[in-house]
C-alpha cells in the first residue's frame, strides 16, 4: 500500500489479521461531512436528505430486510441473472483479476461472483468499498467460506474509495456495481460518476453495473411501498440517525413515508411527508428548521432505463460493452463493459 495516498486521503488503516484489514477516514472527517450537508440539504425551499445517509447499520439491516420482501423483485432478479451468467463470467475474466464492489451491504451477490473467482484463480482479492460497517462483519464471514480470499475493506464514499484503488498497484479489477443504486443518482450526477469510475479503470479493467428497468407503475410503487411497512421503517431510520449523531430532535411520529412513480422522469422518488406543522433543531448543524403540513423531504430517486438507455449512457462515459443480460421476464439488467 502506497502509505502517502493513505496519509493524503485521511484514512486510519485497521489490521485484524493476515487476511483482512480495512481502511476508514478519520471519524472527524465523517462527522464533518455528514453534518455539513444536512446543514445545506435541509436548509433549502427543496429540502433533501442525501441517500447514502440511509446505510448507518440499521439501515443497512434494514435494506437487508426489504430486499427478501415479496414486492421489491429487484434483488432476486439480479440473483437469477448472476447465478445464470457465472459461465459468462468464467470466459469473459481474462487473465488475472481483484475484485472491486460498490456498496458490498451484506454480500450475498458478492458470493455468487466470488464463486466463479474460486474456480478461476487459487488466490482471490476483494476490495469491498461500502459507506456502512456492515463491511466488516460481511467482510468475516466471507472469510470463513473462502479460505483462499483475502480482503481490504474500505469503509468510505464510493469516490473516496474509487481515489484509493486508483494507484493502488497494477493489478486489472473487476469492478461491479450491484443492486439499483446506480438509479438514485441524478441523469447529470450519473453520468459524472460513471466518468469518476472510467477514470480510475485501467486498460482491462472490467466494469459490472446492475440497472433496473422501466415497467408498469404498480409494480414500481409496491417494490417501494410495501404492505408491511418496512420501507416505510427504512426511510424514516435517517431522520433517526440524523437525531442520534446530530443531536437533533426530530419526532419520527409526525413524518411518513411517501413513494409515488413518475413516469415522465422513469423514477421512483421517495419523500418524508411532515404531517403537522413543526419545528425542528439540529444542533450540531446549527439549524432551526421550520416544516409546514404535507411538506416534503426528499430522501431518494431511483431512476429506471430503457436498454437503448444504457447502451447511450455508457458509450457517452467512456465504456465500450461487452455484454448485457436480462432476466427471463426483463425486469432488470447486468451490463458488463470495459473502458474504451
Amino acid at each position: 500500500m502506497n502509505e502517502t495516498i493513505q496519509d493524503n486521503l485521511n484514512y486510519k488503516k485497521y489490521v485484524i489479521d493476515s487476511r483482512l484489514k480495512y481502511f476508514k477516514p478519520h471519524s472527524t472527517k465523517i462527522e464533518k461531512s455528514f453534518s455539513e450537508e444536512i446543514s445545506f440539504s435541509l436548509n433549502r425551499d427543496s429540502k433533501f436528505i442525501h441517500p447514502k445517509f440511509f446505510y448507518d447499520k440499521k439501515g443497512s439491516e434494514l435494506f437487508e430486510k426489504i430486499c427478501t420482501l415479496d414486492e421489491y423483485y429487484p434483488t432476486r432478479t439480479e440473483i437469477s441473472i448472476l447465478k445464470s451468467i457465472q459461465n459468462d463470467l468464467f470466459e469473459l475474466l481474462d487473465g488475472s483479476f481483484r475484485l472491486v464492489e460498490l456498496g458490498s451491504g451484506a454480500s450475498v451477490k458478492t458470493r455468487l461472483i466470488l464463486d466463479v473467482f474460486n474456480k478461476k484463480y487459487d488466490k482471490i482479492e476483494y476490495f469491498p468499498i461500502d459507506i456502512s460497517e456492515i463491511l466488516t462483519e460481511s467482510s468475516e464471514l466471507l472469510l470463513k467460506d473462502y479460505e483462499n480470499l483475502s480482503i481490504t475493506g474500505i469503509i468510505d464514499t464510493y469516490e473516496g474509495g474509487l481515489e484509493f484503488i486508483q494507484n493502488y498497484d497494477s493489478e486489472k479489477n473487476l469492478i461491479v456495481f450491484l443492486g439499483s443504486s446506480f438509479g438514485n443518482f441524478s441523469p447529470i450526477e450519473g453520468a459524472k460518476f460513471l466518468e469518476k469510475i472510467n477514470s480510475t479503470m485501467k486498460h482491462g479493467d472490467l466494469f459490472l453495473i446492475g440497472l433496473d428497468l422501466v415497467k408498469s407503475t404498480s409494480v414500481l410503487e409496491k417494490a417501494y411501498d410495501d404492505s408491511k411497512g418496512i420501507t416505510a421503517e427504512f426511510n424514516l431510520n435517517v431522520l433517526s440517525r440524523i437525531n442520534d449523531e446530530l443531536d437533533a430532535d426530530f419526532d419520527l411520529s409526525n413524518f411518513k413515508h411517501y413513494a409515488i412513480y413518475n413516469e415522465k422522469d422513469q423514477r421512483v422518488e421517495m419523500y418524508l411527508k411532515s404531517l403537522v406543522n413543526q419545528s425542528v433543531i439540529i444542533s450540531k448543524s446549527n439549524l432551526s428548521l421550520e416544516l409546514h403540513k404535507d411538506e416534503l423531504i426528499h430522501t431518494e430517486y431511483s431512476h429506471k432505463f430503457k436498454i437503448e438507455q444504457i447502451k447511450e449512457l455508457l458509450g457517452k462515459t467512456g465504456f465500450k460493452i461487452q455484454k448485457i443480460w436480462l432476466d427471463k421476464n426483463n425486469l432488470f439488467s447486468l451490463t458488463l463493459a470495459s473502458k474504451n
